[in-house]
């Protein structure tokens, strides 16, 4: 495992913004509002050639009865306890707080080195507030503006100056992305939980509690691959917060990066047109797909023939696309979820199909003489020779024919089922092209 640096601080220092800094993303949402960042988000970072990960907590509130606040108290101490340099972030604006004094408390006890970062010191004026934070007890104050960069540079030079060890992970591009998504309150983060087995995700009852989506690697039983937390895409006029938009399109984003898609259903709502959205999302970015049913342990009935009702109503409601597997599982019982995975991999290695020329000629050209192409005007449509494309996101064939303007949407749908039924090629969209020969 490489260095981490954990960046924490009570609330609206400028921590999102540092993080967003350091790591040369846009990724932690930026605002106003106290209590944007719940939960812990990971990034990479690199200087001086040394790689290493930055994770942002969320807003340090000690002793707060607020059910978020708790809960990301709880975060932020996972971060500390993880990271080998803390980055203790302050403002200079405001001077030392109570909240701060306590967080320092807590940070002297803490046996890692602490950095004192007085952010927010746009003007060499502001300099000169930053010596009142000595009286926290935690050595020489760093004066940086995270918005305009200034200091950031010595900052990171003192950093890595507190590394013990050698970094060596890098992260991977060739490791396989598999996106959790779903309506608000499906169960994402507590799958992504139940998966790597830590409460990593903030889960509570209230819809909206996830908001960036958040990648954690995972390698255990054979598996290895990046899991994405994201938050629940609700409908536009639902969104009635700015935070919220750019939760969404963060999570959109993800399934944009992703390979493999799991879209988590509610067992004890059924399928919606939320439902349906996200669907039609991942069908348009060509993206694999695994659907979950979570909250199964909630439903009463648990026969086989209802089993095969909800089933069959997933398939009805997403159709044309009904080649993917369908899971019943529950995230907190943790029933089926390795099952989840398993497919998940699937799909993945179903994505990655080649299939040889002489086979695919082989195999589909005596089909099509027995049901060719209906003709268009007098005109017969004949198909010669069929090719695999390579390098594509998703399987892409390209059959050859005559008159490919007369091949119409239902002929090619017919191709797809026949490739499908000869070929395991569960739940990857595929690509067909007619072209002129």
């Amino acid at each position: 495992m490489g260095n981490l640096v954990a960046i924490v601080g009570r609330p609206n220092v400028g921590k999102s913004t540092l993080f967003n800094r350091l790591t040369k993303t846009r990724q932690a949402i930026v605002n106003e509002e106290a209590g944007t960042t719940r939960d812990r988000q990971y990034g990479k970072t690199e200087w001086l050639g040394r790689e290493f990960s930055v994770v942002d907590t969320g807003g340090w509130v000690v002793n707060s009865d607020d059910i978020f606040e708790e809960e990301i108290r709880k975060q932020v101490l996972m971060a500390v306890d993880e990271a080998d340099v803390i980055l203790f972030v302050v403002d200079v604006m405001n001077g030392v707080t109570d909240l701060d004094e306590q967080v320092a408390v807590i940070l002297r006890r803490a046996k890692k080195p602490v950095l004192l970062v007085a952010n927010k010191t746009d003007n060499h004026e502001l300099q000169y507030n930053a010596p009142e934070f000595y009286s926290l007890g935690l050595g020489d104050p760093y004066c940086i503006s995270a918005v305009t960069g200034s200091g950031t540079g010595d900052m990171m030079d003192l950093i890595v100056s507190k590394f013990k060890k050698e970094s060596d992970e890098i992260l991977d591009e060739d490791i396989p992305r598999f996106a959790v998504v779903g309506r608000p309150n499906a169960g994402k983060s507590s799958i992504v939980n139940a998966f790597i087995g830590e409460d990593r995700n903030i889960v509570t009852e209230i819809a909206g509690t996830t908001r960036d989506s958040i990648y954690t690697r995972y390698n255990k039983f054979g598996f290895d691959f990046y899991l994405v937390d994201t938050a629940g895409i609700r409908k536009k006029n639902k969104v009635n917060e700015d935070l919220e938009y750019y939760s969404v399109i963060r999570s959109i984003r993800s399934i944009e990066n992703a390979d493999v898609c799991i879209l988590m259903v509610d067992a004890t709502r059924g399928i919606e047109s939320q439902d349906l959205n996200i669907f039609s999302l991942i069908q348009k970015n060509a993206k694999g797909l695994v659907v979950v049913v979570n909250k199964w342990d909630l439903v009463k009935d648990k026969t086989v023939k209802v089993m095969k009702t909800f089933e069959d109503a997933i398939r009805n409601r997403f159709a044309p696309f009904v080649d993917f597997p369908i899971i019943f599982a529950s995230a907190l019982t943790k029933q089926r979820i390795l099952k989840v995975l398993e497919e998940a991999r699937d799909v993945y290695e179903n994505r990655m199909t080649r299939i040889p020329t002489a086979r695919l000629n082989e195999e589909m050209l005596p089909l099509i003489e027995a049901y060719p192409p209906p003709s268009i005007k007098g005109k017969y449509i004949k198909i010669k020779y069929i090719t695999q494309l390579p390098n594509t996101q998703v399987p892409s064939f390209v059959y050859f024919a005559n008159l490919p303007q007369y091949v119409k949407e239902p002929y090619r749908r017919f191709l797809e089922n026949k490739m499908r039924e000869k070929w395991k090629l569960t739940g990857t969209p595929i690509n067909i092209y007619i072209r002129q020969k």
